[in-house]
């Protein structure tokens, strides 16, 4: 049966070919007869593919440049984070205050204000978020290797019942204690450590850090990942 089959394949093969040369020979006929009619239209059909091909090319080069602008970006954002972060640790807390309400601006919110002071029930800045809801914040310029025990997380909250605000934001240089980031979750407070807080000034969003919620510091692949591009 597979000897059979072959000689037929060879001959379907050969007379498509055939056909195929037939038709080439036919249509140079054609042109050679008539080329005195057709050549406008022959050249226009070139132009054609000659501005399809060079349209392609365009496209091409400019998905490479957007690709590699891409790349640039996101190695800038990093740089920008870990040179943000090095500054940061020499602010003294007023300046860090200061910068946090810059980001908040930075972030589309509008009222912003600096209110850190004697009998501030723990409030450092105020501001409202772009769709108007009051956002208070606490800042804490500690060292990188201390960690936010829970009792400052508790003392945020009261302040948030106080004030009546929607949103309630903890943003440090240092770290968290387990139970305090646990008690972030529970309660719906928004927990900043250093490690957000580098990517906050690399350019990512406060309402992307809200997703995490207090989420911490990430699981051992992420802290991998963030020690391989950060450092300790």
């Amino acid at each position: 049966m597979a000897a059979r089959r072959r000689p037929a394949a060879k001959r379907r093969r050969a007379a498509r070919l055939k056909t195929a040369s037939a038709g080439g020979a036919l249509l140079l006929a054609l042109l050679v007869l008539y080329w005195s009619t057709v050549w406008p239209y022959v050249l226009g059909a070139l132009a054609v593919l000659a501005a399809g091909a060079l349209a392609v090319a365009l496209w091409r080069t400019d998905r490479r440049i957007r690709r590699r602008d891409r790349a640039w970006r996101a190695d800038d954002l990093i740089s920008a984070g870990r040179r943000t972060l090095t500054e940061i640790d020499t602010m003294s807390g007023e300046e860090f205050e200061e910068h946090v309400a810059l980001l908040l601006r930075r972030d589309g919110c509008t009222d912003v204000r600096r209110v850190g002071r004697s009998g501030d029930h723990g409030v450092d800045v105020t501001a409202r978020l772009p769709d108007g809801r009051l956002l208070i914040t606490q800042c804490k310029r500690y060292a990188p290797g201390r960690r936010i025990a829970e009792r400052d997380l508790r003392d945020l909250l009261g302040a948030r019942t106080h004030t009546r605000a929607d949103v309630a934001v903890f943003v440090t240089t240092a770290g968290f204690s387990g139970p305090s980031l646990t008690y972030a979750k529970q309660n719906g407070l928004i927990a900043v450590h250093r490690d957000y807080l580098g990517t906050w000034n690399g350019g990512a969003t406060l309402e992307a850090l809200g997703r995490v919620n207090g989420a911490g510091q990430g699981d051992r692949r992420h802290r991998r990942r963030w020690k391989q591009t950060y450092g300790s």
